[in-house]
């Protein structure tokens, strides 16, 4: 079994980072190779400075590490140490209909948002399946929100099999049934529905672009300024709090254990509370839950080496993966 997922270099880690992906991805690291990289030519589309795409790099790596990623039992690289990701980006795209493009949510989002409409934006999704497909992964977990560009990887490793590989048949893509197996397998998304999509500060998803995130390892004093800003309604302190739509309820209900949040639940309908008794309450569970990651955080920061190493290794151990699979790419296309 082959899992693999990548986090944007774009900028500092955040809850919905954690609680969509990150979490996920330590309960994987027993799986028979797993595979997490830092997208930082994806980050290109974002940040356009390279001072600060290499600190941004180096922070994401040192997230990663301190949240628990251990490099003895899974594979942490950057993007760009693997340039066969940029190869099978170009050879894919060949056969990608540019309607699947113009038609892609997320393109469509960031240009409606105010964001270029450079070709790094619109071809975002080919690159992002040539990442998947270059190691042959079985299961991708995703948010969501990506799971079309999950689809379109499937797609199009379907039709570059059907262009590529004699007797292959979509219906039977590994070859059980007498079929020819494709030289590009069709990933499976895995998706935690529960935290498929976490809740900003402004209630919209969590997300770096929309400026409404709390920082995993921002200081004390941003995470409090985060926590304490959390966009909510007019409700008196005495009268029972709304549920839909509440941004706060909703981080609450994610980061509280079950038992306690079962007595959150209660004493927020029962109203008799202000909404900064409950902003306390999840700076306080912020706390417990990432204290001892953000002090090993620092002492990461202080032996930027020791990182490097890391990423060294994970990209030598990945490229030898990806080497594999592209030659065979290289032989069905001929070049």
């Amino acid at each position: 079994m082959i899992i693999l997922s990548g986090i944007q270099s774009s900028g500092r880690l955040h809850l919905g980072n954690y609680y969509g992906a990150i979490r996920q991805f330590l309960e994987f690291q027993d799986e028979e190779v797993a595979l997490y990289f830092i997208a930082n030519l994806h980050a290109l589309n974002s940040v356009r400075d390279g001072k600060q795409m290499r600190e941004l790099t180096q922070d994401v790596a040192m997230s990663y590490l301190a949240l628990g990623l251990d490099p003895a039992r899974a594979i942490l690289f950057r993007q760009s140490d693997v340039p066969e990701h940029a190869e099978l980006f170009w050879i894919l795209g060949s056969v990608v209909p540019l309607a699947d493009l113009m038609n892609a949510h997320s393109y469509k989002d960031k240009v409606a948002r105010g964001q270029s409409a450079d070709f790094g934006l619109f071809a975002y999704p080919i690159l992002m399946a040539a990442d998947i497909l270059i190691y042959n992964s079985h299961v991708v977990p995703v948010g969501q929100d990506q799971r079309q560009h999950l689809e379109l990887a499937r797609d199009w490793a379907s039709k570059f099999n059907r262009v590529y590989v004699p007797g292959y048949r979509p219906d039977d893509p590994e070859g059980l049934r007498g079929g020819t197996p494709g030289v590009l397998r069709l990933p499976e998304a895995r998706i935690l529905e529960s935290t498929a999509v976490v809740p900003g500060t402004d209630g919209q998803k969590m997300s770096k672009s929309y400026d409404n995130t709390i920082e995993l390892f921002g200081s004390d004093k941003a995470v409090k300024k985060a926590i304490m800003g959390i966009t909510t309604d007019s409700t008196p302190v005495e009268e029972p709090k709304p549920v839909a739509g509440s941004a706060l309820y909703g981080l609450l209900k994610l980061m509280a254990p079950a038992a306690d949040f079962a007595e959150i639940d209660r004493r927020w309908r029962a109203g008799g509370e202000g909404y900064g008794v409950f902003k306390k309450e999840l700076l306080d569970l912020f706390h417990a839950t990432f204290d001892a990651a953000r002090a090993r955080h620092d002492e990461l920061s202080k032996d930027p080496g020791a990182v490097e190493r890391v990423l060294q290794d994970g990209a030598q151990r990945a490229r030898s993966l990806a080497a594999e699979q592209m030659a065979r790419v290289r032989r069905a296309v001929g070049v």
